[in-house]
């Protein structure tokens, strides 16, 4: 078993003004040629939008855009039709394959958004630009963890062109869990979103990150009132 460990104060950290956005792997301004990426997990974003605010229409082409809101909401527009608002609770997934532009701004003119923007390679290059929304069931994802991103279409939550599995949970009592990888040669990175959690003997706290491969199972004693999110992705270099 590896390990490398993202503790919260060591990300990237950038104050736009209207967006503070911290960044656990190289991003934008800012760049740390040992934090490049996760095997196919290139970018996860930790994002403050102000209310009103927002990114204007932009680009994306041959990557997975997993957006998953963790308070207030946030306005999606795009070159495929798609508009509407996605909200703390529910899960946005975006192929961008061959390129699309989009838009996001704070839903709400008087408070905050905090969401997480999650990038992947994807498995095949230059598909058919894609787009999926769905809400969560919270008591699915009490005390255990369910799953919300998958390869396969047929399956729980979204899907993604990649061999990757998400799955989140919010954790109302201290409970252990033992994670089994899905695919051989994937790793996991798991991800504290509120409260705290040993996993493999490592101590998180609140916004800290860790990656673990060469393993097919995970411990992982969560504590109570805890939110975590863990990403089962392929180790490709």
């Amino acid at each position: 078993m590896k390990k490398t460990i993202h503790k919260s104060n060591t990300r990237g950290f950038a104050d736009h003004g209207w967006l503070k956005a911290t960044h656990t792997f190289s991003f934008a301004s800012y760049y740390d040629p040992n934090r490049t990426r996760f095997g196919i997990l290139r970018v996860l974003n930790d994002d403050i939008i102000a209310g009103g605010a927002g990114f204007g229409t932009h680009p994306h082409d041959n990557m997975e855009i997993i957006t998953i809101p963790i308070s207030g909401a946030l306005e999606h527009k795009d070159s495929m039709g798609n508009h509407g608002v996605i909200n703390a609770g529910d899960v946005q997934v975006m192929s961008a394959g061959f390129g699309v532009q989009h838009s996001e701004f704070n839903a709400n003119q008087d408070i905050d958004a905090n969401t997480l923007q999650i990038w992947l390679f994807p498995k095949t290059k230059n598909v058919e630009p894609r787009y999926q929304q769905i809400s969560l069931n919270k008591k699915e994802m009490t005390n255990k963890f369910l799953q919300i991103v998958s390869p396969d279409p047929k399956d729980e939550g979204t899907w993604i062109h990649q061999d990757a599995w998400f799955h989140l949970g919010e954790f109302d009592s201290d409970k252990e869990i033992e994670y089994d990888i899905k695919n051989r040669g994937n790793g996991a990175y798991i991800f504290i979103i509120e409260g705290s959690a040993i996993i493999e003997d490592e101590k998180l706290e609140k916004r800290d990150g860790i990656g673990i491969w060469d393993t097919d199972k995970i411990k992982l004693k969560i504590s109570k009132g805890s939110k975590v999110l863990i990403m089962d992705v392929p180790m490709i270099n």
